[in-house]
């Protein structure tokens, strides 16, 4: 049995892995949270405990006999690490062994894009700030667990998933619709199923051998086009690929038709500041293949069989 701390417990994908790591009860889960901690899933090997996350010393006592930490505050709302460096030191105190840093999206070209998804600047720092308490000596195995995007996005409006809201992410199948970026179709993304990342998550507990720091987890290593051609093939319909120029997403300007923000990490009124910014940050991230991610962990997992776009896709649609 492991014990597991889970920071920002809340989140969608959090709630998803929790369900993952008690089931068989073989684990145990402290999921700590801001707010009331009744309004969450009760359910056996879990125990929720609130915390401000502002207090060191509230969180080691927390984590004491934790063996692993996973992080799932989002970084937006921390613009200045200072929850997430909070967590690790108090990690590191309290002497657990494993942690996992809010990571949960994009690959290692993030570095080489971050101008255009700002929000995403405290995940470069929180990597900085582990590389440099680790350089002279080991003070806590840690891995960067990269995803690329949710496989069940592609799915919206479908509620595909138990707790993570599924995002509109302007690829809308239902009406035969995707969207891109002129020249940039064939760019590498990967989409992994949020039940993968869980099952994932669970395995890389019960790894015996050492995290490895990139850790990538690609579900679909795929492309716009390739997924384009598999739902076409399964709805017998085309769908229509709506690009972007890329000289618009470079200079934020967004020409295509978008819908609404929806992260649940941004508050309604203030959606319609992030549209014009935010889809053309995405679609600038998609054109430079960011949503690429390493297969670190599925080599380590290679008995593992992740559910493919072309599952997902028959599953929802089935063979017209």
């Amino acid at each position: 049995m492991v014990k597991i701390a889970v920071a920002g417990a809340g989140s969608g994908l959090a709630l998803e892995i929790i369900d993952k790591l008690v089931e068989g009860q073989q684990h145990e889960v402290v999921a700590i949270v801001r707010k009331d901690p009744a309004q969450y899933p009760q359910q056996p090997g879990v125990t929720w405990v609130r915390a401000s996350f502002e207090d060191k010393a509230e969180l080691v006592q927390h984590f004491k006999g934790v063996e692993v930490v996973l992080n799932f505050i989002v970084v937006n709302t921390d613009p200045e690490n200072t929850v997430g460096k909070l967590v690790i030191d108090a990690a590191v105190e309290a002497g657990v062994k494993r942690f996992a840093p809010s990571e949960w999206a994009m690959g290692q070209k993030l570095s080489d894009i971050i101008d255009r998804v700002p929000w995403y600047q405290s995940k470069l720092a929180i990597q900085k700030y582990l590389r440099d308490i680790n350089a002279e000596k080991k003070v806590i195995e840690y891995s960067l667990f990269q995803v690329g995007q949710f496989l069940e996005y592609l799915g919206h409006p479908n509620q595909t998933t138990k707790h993570v809201p599924v995002m509109a992410l302007g690829h809308d199948f239902e009406n035969n619709r995707m969207v891109g970026v002129r020249g940039c179709e064939d760019e590498p993304i990967v989409f992994t199923a949020v039940g993968d990342i869980a099952a994932v998550v669970r395995a890389a507990v019960e790894y015996q051998g050492e995290w490895p720091v990139i850790g990538g987890v690609a579900g679909n290593k795929t492309s716009l086009r390739q997924v384009q051609k598999i739902v076409e093939r399964i709805r017998g319909e085309p769908v229509t690929l709506d690009l972007a120029e890329a000289a618009d997403v470079e200079a934020g300007i967004l020409k295509l038709d978008m819908p609404p923000m929806s992260h649940p990490s941004i508050p309604e009124n203030e959606r319609h500041l992030w549209h014009a910014p935010g889809w053309t940050g995405i679609l600038y991230a998609t054109s430079k293949g960011a949503w690429d991610v390493g297969d670190e962990w599925n080599k380590l997992l290679p008995d593992y069989k992740f559910v493919t776009v072309e599952e997902f896709a028959t599953k929802l649609w089935g063979q017209k």
